[in-house]
């Protein structure tokens, strides 16, 4: 177990230098001067100013240069400063705790529907339920999420009042439940269909097939055998798409004007704030890795044998 850790673990590093390395490029070759951007574009900066604002943000580094040195200052935490001289860290640990709450909302509800949905469907194969599970996938992969986003605010919010349409004003879990079950929907379909399509495969294994003969029962066939088997896959899609669903929030929190991850970035992709769109995708990046990574370790625990693999 300890050597197939240690072999995750180092196969994450060249994957994240690679990936911070991609983002930082980007951001770096969009067109026109930081500095100018910094001053509107109209009002003329000192030449002091601009060595300043240059020098601080190491600009007239080499690419290579400022880019060891941003990942040098990631490695402890430092995700630099914006150009109005916030720290970038303090701007994420505030809007973190909004992405959290409705991300982990999100997950149970999506967790709920689409395994309960998977599950019922593959128990009921070619009938009503296994039908109205095809519906539901098809419908909410077909359907963009803001549509059903606007949707629902129109219906729940402006007509029937029940819930609010924007803000946290109103706290949790009011303020949450509209954008929570929006995001739920639109990432619950492939799960639903995911757990199904892996519950029948593992129904028609041949261990499933002798454990019936032998008569083992139908209840203990289905929670002690087949669940534990069907749910590797479903394992790997939860792990991802809770990352997934951090950085996947960003039309849904600027739809619900929320103060998250997803609404900084929008903001900051904005205004061509550079350093806050760096250092955000960055952070919601790393989730990811680790949250891939966590995955990869729950493996053995499910499944031993892939301990050997």
């Amino acid at each position: 177990m300890l050597r197939y850790t240690l072999r995750r673990v180092l196969l994450m590093i060249p994957t994240l230098i690679g990936s911070t390395f991609l983002v930082y490029l980007l951001v770096f070759l969009i067109p026109g001067d930081p500095v100018t951007r910094l001053a509107g574009g109209e009002k003329r900066l000192s030449d002091s100013t601009i060595a300043s604002i240059r020098e601080q943000y190491n600009l007239d580094d080499p690419f290579f240069v400022q880019y060891a040195k941003y990942l040098w200052g990631v490695l402890h935490g430092d995700f630099g400063h914006d150009f109005n001289g916030n720290s970038v860290s303090t701007l994420i640990a505030t809007a973190l705790p909004y992405t959290v709450v409705l991300a982990l909302t999100a997950f149970v509800l999506k967790l709920v529907i689409g395994v309960c949905l998977g599950v019922w469907a593959g128990l009921r194969q070619g009938r009503l339920p296994d039908k109205f599970n095809l519906f539901f996938t098809i419908f909410f992969l077909a359907v963009p999420g803001f549509i059903i986003a606007y949707f629902s605010q129109y219906v729940f919010g402006i007509k029937l009042h029940w819930l609010p349409i924007s803000g946290v004003q109103a706290g949790f879990p009011l303020a949450f439940v509209m954008p929570a079950m929006v995001l739920a929907l639109e990432t619950a379909s492939p799960l639903a269909r995911l757990s199904r399509t892996s519950l029948v495969d593992t129904m028609r294994s041949d261990y499933i097939v002798t454990a019936t003969a032998k008569g083992i029962s139908p209840q203990r066939i289905m929670w002690v055998h087949a669940l534990r088997n069907a749910f590797m896959p479903v394992v790997t899609y939860l792990g991802l798409s809770m990352a997934a669903l951090l950085g996947g929030s960003v039309l849904i929190e600027t739809i619900f004007n929320l103060p998250g991850l997803g609404g900084t970035l929008a903001r900051a992709i904005d205004t061509q704030n550079g350093p806050v769109v760096v250092g955000v995708s960055i952070f919601l990046l790393l989730f990811y890795l680790v949250a891939a990574l966590v995955v990869d370790l729950l493996y053995p625990i499910i499944d031993p044998r892939v301990r050997h693999a």
